[in-house]
């Protein structure tokens, strides 16, 4: 695919507006769609133009895609009224959602049968990543397709192809896992440290290097210290992918105690409010857990 290209970004939240940013940065002819028009205001500065609705993106070279869920995709992409019928054989659509597996090969399976190539690609770093173009990247689909779209996805971290349709997710679900469990655990390692006696704060910095150490650790550590808990991911999509990631184990035939404990905390979590806190926030949950205070 030459250079620049015509790309529309389907949601413009979060992730979505430094996306957007981004692939103008690059050069790229980008125009943008949300639900809430005002959230593209911003990204006027940056010759990013805004759509009146989502299939006027449809005639674009690339449709990234980057909505909350699987349902809202679906509702979006599919059916003879959906984005995917609108679009140009020969165009591509990436999916950059955290959605189900089962979604993603649906989706992937319409956008086939009308000569589209399509990616599911969710992504792994953030807000900060998004901004800094240092995203983790995991790709679903044709190898060909991702091949197609390399340079693009340059443009916003690093991708990587995992397999096909529906393997992006996977991969993603087991990002969620690592990332859900390694939070409950950071915010239990430094509870412990503070009551005990130590400085929760020194304990981090001498973990720092060693086996323990992760990038958990040193960015969401160092927001439990500091009790920074704005959203760079919101507890409630934490939990939403830590469910998804469960409901594929158990129809694959998996038992995952250790997940199972980390969902049923950010659960608790969003049941007391705390949902729309950055997912290290988990360690608010912990104290009301040991009947401590919750700061």
């Amino acid at each position: 695919m030459t250079s620049p290209t015509r790309i529309a970004v389907i949601g413009t939240g979060l992730m979505g507006t430094p996306i957007a940013r981004n692939l103008a940065a690059a050069g790229h002819t980008v125009s943008a769609w949300n639900r809430t028009a005002a959230k593209l205001e911003a990204l006027a500065a940056f010759d990013v133009t805004p759509l009146p609705s989502a299939r006027a993106g449809a005639d674009a070279d690339i449709v990234i895609v980057m909505l909350s869920d699987g349902p809202v995709c679906d509702a979006l992409l599919l059916g003879d009224e959906g984005l995917i019928a609108a679009m140009t054989p020969g165009s591509a659509l990436v999916v950059m959602s955290s959605i189900p597996v089962a979604s993603a090969e649906q989706q992937a399976a319409a956008a086939s049968a009308h000569g589209v190539d399509y990616l599911d690609a969710p992504v792994s770093g953030g807000e900060r990543g998004a901004i800094d173009g240092t995203l983790a990247i995991m790709a679903g689909g044709e190898a060909t397709a991702f091949a197609r779209l390399a340079a693009v996805f340059g443009c916003l971290g690093r991708p990587t192809h995992v397999g096909p349709a529906g393997c992006g997710q996977l991969a993603k679900l087991a990002n969620q896992l690592i990332v859900a469990n390694t939070i409950a655990t950071v915010a239990e390692a430094l509870l412990l440290a503070e009551r005990g006696g130590a400085d929760p704060a020194r304990v981090r910095e001498a973990l720092l290097g060693g086996f323990a150490d992760s990038r958990i650790l040193q960015l969401h550590g160092q927001r439990m210290i500091e009790r920074d808990f704005a959203p760079g991911g919101p507890a409630k999509w934490q939990h939403k992918d830590t469910r998804t990631a469960l409901e594929t184990a158990t129809t694959l035939g998996l038992d995952l105690p250790v997940s199972q404990s980390a969902d049923a905390l950010f659960g608790d979590m969003l049941d007391h409010g705390d949902g729309e806190l950055d997912h290290s926030g988990l360690i608010r949950e912990l104290r009301r857990h040991n009947a401590l205070p919750v700061t």
